[in-house]
């Protein structure tokens, strides 16, 4: 019985061990170069990943405003979730046009094989309804998650993940993503 037991315990952990991975078996070379950057809700945190970007060292181009045209040359769409009324308007859009802006890019993306990779820069503070409700549209396409840990302290983004298949890295300051930026391009 007991060593029934024991057996029982290794099937266990080595099972636990082969679901939980690690994150570099997932999430290193997954997307190639050049990339398109773009918002999902104008918020400033695309401005902090094209620095974030560029600090990593890769080549890209960032358009706010991106649509389906943009996507032409470019082997990576990245996607920076955080939606912000003051960056809308700005941009001269209001939810309903950043709505069918983002569906219309990533349905292009899409239909050219282009990847996408998702980003949420912001934290607790770039969340609320808006957020989360383009994160619930946008996210399931994506092939990975980078985001600020604060950020998801409801499990809200590994539950979306974890249903999808969605690699997630999570860090604990926006500085820090730029590392598992750069490691996740080829």
């Amino acid at each position: 019985m007991k060593r029934h037991l024991i057996g029982i315990v290794v099937v266990l952990i080595l099972s636990l061990s082969v679901l939980q991975a690690p994150a570099s078996d997932r999430t290193e070379g997954i997307f190639e170069q050049p990339l398109l950057l773009t918002s999902a809700g104008q918020s400033a945190d695309v401005q902090l990943a094209g620095v974030l970007i560029k600090k990593a060292g890769l080549t890209y181009t960032l358009n706010k405003t991106a649509s389906d045209k943009d996507l032409e040359g470019n082997k990576t769409l990245v996607l920076v979730l955080g939606a912000s009324l003051k960056g809308l308007g700005a941009a001269g859009l209001d939810m309903a046009k950043e709505k069918a802006r983002v569906e219309g890019l990533l349905a292009a993306a899409k239909s050219k094989n282009i990847p996408l990779l998702c980003l949420h820069l912001g934290g607790a503070d770039r969340r609320g309804q808006t957020t989360d409700e383009m994160a619930a549209a946008y996210l399931p396409q994506a092939k990975m998650l980078i985001m600020v840990k604060s950020g998801n302290q409801d499990g809200f983004f590994t539950d979306i993940c974890r249903q999808k298949n969605i690699p997630l890295i999570e860090v604990e300051k926006t500085v820090e993503a730029s590392e598992p930026i750069k490691k996740a391009f080829k």
